[in-house]
């Protein structure tokens, strides 16, 4: 049954124009930008050729391609998963999805491989592109594929966290809207933090930047890898317990 769930979701994240404007206007946006950190790159061979362990493509190309990935991302998912739960309450149709024999866990997790799967073509057509230069250069497979993960594991959490939000309301708009709010709230959330006490310790550990930077510079941290895994399960546990309390009223 989850299966099941998992595939309709998909394909009806397809159905719609959104999921294809998304994907078009993602694509070329970091077209671009790739286009001009490989302009930088060049503009900068004069002062790499005498630099000791110079950075390479990997670090000037890939690596912001994929931070600033992660930021428009940031602003889209909200967009994907808006109505995963809103819209099915405001139809009325979570009504007959409740009474049906599946368990609420079956629904949210179905829901949320749903667009899981989803975000993973995201992520397979992000990695095209600095893979394109693997042609006319050499790149760190290791600082891209841990680039990569970094990616999915985020826009895995981010989908759980909107997930989460789209329970808790009937307005697509407004699951969209607060799903940003956390979102953008658990990214920024130690920009003050500097010191070594407990709250800014908290602090940098709630971040989600903070997770995801190390990533980045292909450093693949058991610790990370334990936030999103706690992040994702945290949300998606959240989900289920709003679902069987609906189910509860109804």
């Amino acid at each position: 049954m989850i299966l099941t769930i998992a595939l309709r979701e998909f394909r009806n994240l397809f159905l719609s124009p959104l999921a294809w404007v998304v994907l078009a206007v993602t694509q070329a946006i970091l077209a671009w930008m790739m286009f001009v950190q490989i302009d930088v790159f060049f503009s900068l061979q004069d002062q790499l050729a005498t630099m000791p362990n110079a950075p390479g493509v990997t670090d000037l190309v890939v690596a912001p391609i994929l931070e600033i990935a992660s930021i428009i991302l940031l602003m889209i998912t909200p967009l994907m998963t808006m109505r995963l739960l809103s819209e099915e309450k405001r139809s009325g149709a979570i009504s007959l999805l409740l009474s049906a024999p599946v368990s609420a866990t079956e629904i949210v997790v179905g829901k949320y491989l749903g667009i899981v799967l989803f975000m993973l073509v995201f992520v397979s057509m992000i990695a095209l592109m600095p893979l394109s230069l693997y042609m006319g250069t050499e790149l760190d497979m290791g600082k891209l594929a841990a680039g990569l993960l970094g990616l999915l594991l985020l826009l895995s959490a981010f989908s759980a966290a909107g997930l989460f939000m789209s329970s808790l309301t009937t307005s697509p708009v407004v699951a969209a809207v607060s799903t940003f709010g956390l979102l953008l709230l658990l990214w920024i959330i130690d920009s003050n933090a500097g010191g070594d006490n407990a709250k800014d310790t908290v602090l940098t550990y709630l971040s989600l930047l903070q997770h995801f930077s190390p990533l980045l510079r292909g450093i693949v941290d058991s610790r990370d890898l334990a936030y999103f895994a706690l992040f994702i399960l945290g949300f998606l546990a959240l989900s289920i317990r709003q679902l069987d309390a609906q189910r509860i009223q109804n």
